[in-house]
């Protein structure tokens, strides 16, 4: 017996497990009720009393080493683990404060804009910025002799003079004219195209929000009222307005609108080219001749349109000299309007 517990000795001390799985065999092999250190306390009971003391101690020897050998292992597996895993938060650690992101300043107008209008009904209506004639000007009661059609303020596509990239939002509603009944009252945010030199006032890109609004027996009066209403949202409850004629070929009558300077309060300031007004937009009566070449009958409905540079205003609101720094993406310019919603 002394020869058997000798050799399980041995084989305790040179053990070495490659995984835990192998360790949990060697166990249950060496200390499992069936196993054979236990088989050998089982032949303990016909060892002769004399040797009794002296076979128990190796016996316990063998055990104890077993084990042991078994706790050691165990702990450099789940030493092994614990380093390979990855290391976890201290959620009591007081939260650190990401970077606050900002707004693009023309995103930032633009938003305010359509949350002005959509409370008073207006919807958000969307369109290609690559067009046709008939929408971008045709059905907007453009002349073929315009000037607008001309290559010097047109983006036409190469080898299809009818395809250009759209020079205003307008063409949006006419889309929205051919394929919705009246009442209509929509408003048409996006980019557009002109072929026009860069510079700190004027850009080949630009973003523009128009309005349309058509019912039966709309009135001057009421697109007065309804722009009067956005001008005090956007700048200020004191702002005043005033209407100038004009000329636009898919409204008649039609005005540009001017807005009381919100820097100077009217005695004139660099802002307003010391007159008190800033330009923001031009307006009119829908030309019954739009209505009918979008399939709207103009002598039971009429309405009103309007359009305006998102970049004119957020250069007024945000006081912006050069319109060329809302493309440059400089992080330093884009970081002042952090906290702008």
């Amino acid at each position: 017996m002394i020869s058997k517990i000798q050799e399980l000795l041995r084989e305790v001390e040179a053990f070495e497990p490659q995984t835990p799985a192998d360790l949990e065999s060697f166990r249950v092999e060496m200390l499992s009720k069936k196993g054979r250190i236990p088989s050998l306390f089982q032949e303990f009971k016909n060892v002769d009393p004399s040797q009794r003391k002296e076979m128990g101690a190796r016996l316990n020897q063998l055990k104890e080493a077993a084990a042991r050998k078994i706790n050691e292992w165990k702990e450099a597996f789940e030493s092994r683990e614990t380093e390979s895993r990855p290391e976890q938060p201290d959620f009591s650690m007081p939260a650190g404060l990401s970077p606050l992101g900002s707004r693009h300043p023309l995103s930032v107008v633009r938003n305010r804009i359509n949350s002005i209008f959509e409370k008073i009904g207006f919807v958000v209506s969307e369109g290609p910025e690559i067009e046709d004639d008939w929408h971008n000007f045709s059905a907007l009661n453009f002349p073929e002799e315009h000037p607008a059609r001309d290559m010097q303020d047109t983006f036409f596509i190469e080898k299809n003079p009818d395809i250009a990239l759209r020079t205003h939002t307008s063409s949006v509603q006419v889309r929205v004219m051919e394929n919705q009944k009246p009442p209509i009252r929509t408003i048409s945010p996006g980019r557009v195209f002109r072929n026009e030199a860069i510079s700190a006032r004027a850009h080949c890109i630009f973003h523009q929000v128009e309005g349309l609004y058509i019912d039966e027996q709309v009135s001057f009066a009421d697109m007065k009222q309804t722009l009067l209403y956005f001008a005090r949202e956007m700048f200020g409850e004191e702002t005043q307005i005033r209407l100038r004629p004009s000329f636009f070929p898919f409204t008649e009558p039609s005005a540009e609108m001017d807005v009381s300077c919100n820097i100077c309060g009217g005695p004139g300031c660099p802002i307003c080219k010391y007159s008190g007004w800033i330009e923001v937009m031009g307006c009119g009566m829908v030309d019954p001749n739009v209505l009918d070449n979008c399939g709207i009958d103009s002598s039971k409905y009429s309405g009103f349109a309007f359009g305006m540079g998102i970049e004119r205003i957020a250069m007024n609101i945000f006081q912006i000299k050069d319109l060329r720094m809302f493309f440059e993406n400089d992080i330093r310019f884009l970081r002042q309007f952090s906290s702008a919603i």
